[in-house]
């Protein structure tokens, strides 16, 4: 499989970075915000590189693209090295790196190995292609923006609890965790816009409707508009703390329903496959 050496490059590559951050942070505590250094960063850049390869490889075939688990772990795991390998130039986020990073190795250790759908979503379009890209990339960005809220989350239940542990001082402030936040569903819901725009088009070509009245679409529409309400009510209103967090989390779960719930309903309640 042509995914399979990238994958094991990056799996290296993170590795070998998440060994220089970590022992650099550690010896400078106080210099973790702004870890990495050049010669980390190049090693971060090349395992960034070597996974994008890797899971495009993974995603796209000749017979089509792959929309599978897999191919999605893979790109949601690579789209949160990128993001915050670009948020560590602006903001002190050195030590949720160190978080990061094994994970990342651990995802590109495994992913060439799970299962793959059994046939690729065949499509000769490139705009259809491009429409299914980009809601693979928003939903990748929305999953990104659910686990860093619920970090955020256990993050701030331990400061309320005053627990006295080591790795509270070494993780960025709230504030700057939940600006980092917003950015991602900022992203996230442009990308989700395009999506349900675009979705409109081809909708109303293959269809003859602009919005099929189904479980996707309904709910999609819905987590948009949850979106679109939190990030209103951060902008207008300064929604921030657990009021963030709790908006995020419902738009997140109503996202999955759209998806998950709806092969649920088709495979097994109506047992249509």
């Amino acid at each position: 499989m042509d995914s399979i050496l990238p994958h094991l490059l990056a799996f290296l590559l993170y590795g070998l970075g998440a060994i220089a951050v970590g022992r650099r942070c550690r010896r400078q505590p106080e210099e973790g915000g702004r870890c990495p250094r050049p010669l980390d960063r190049a090693l971060l850049t090349a395992a960034i590189l070597a996974h994008g390869w890797g899971a495009a490889a993974l995603l796209l075939s000749d017979q089509g693209l792959r929309l599978g688990f897999a191919p999605a772990l893979s790109l949601t795991v690579w789209l949160a090295a990128l993001f915050f390998w670009i948020e560590s130039f602006y903001a002190p986020i050195g030590w949720l790196y160190t978080v990061l990073t094994p994970i990342a190795a651990l995802v590109c250790l495994l992913v060439p190995w799970l299962p793959l759908p059994a046939a690729p979503v065949a499509t000769d379009n490139p705009w259809l292609r491009l429409h299914l890209v980009v809601a693979l990339l928003s939903y990748a960005l929305f999953t990104l923006a659910a686990l860093h809220a619920v970090l955020m989350s256990v993050l701030e239940r331990a400061l309320h609890r005053r627990e006295p542990a080591a790795w509270l001082g070494r993780m960025p402030p709230l504030l700057v965790m939940e600006t980092l936040l917003f950015r991602v569903i900022g992203v996230a819901f442009a990308l989700l816009t395009v999506t349900v725009l675009t979705g409109v088009v081809f909708s109303e070509a293959l269809f003859g409707q602009p919005l099929r009245p189904d479980h996707k679409t309904i709910f999609t529409l819905l987590a948009w508009a949850i979106f679109g309400v939190l990030l209103l009510g951060r902008h207008a209103w300064g929604w921030r703390g657990r009021v963030a967090l709790r908006w995020t989390w419902a738009g997140f779960v109503t996202l999955v329903l759209a998806y998950l719930g709806t092969h649920f309903v088709l495979e097994y309640l109506l047992q249509h496959r």
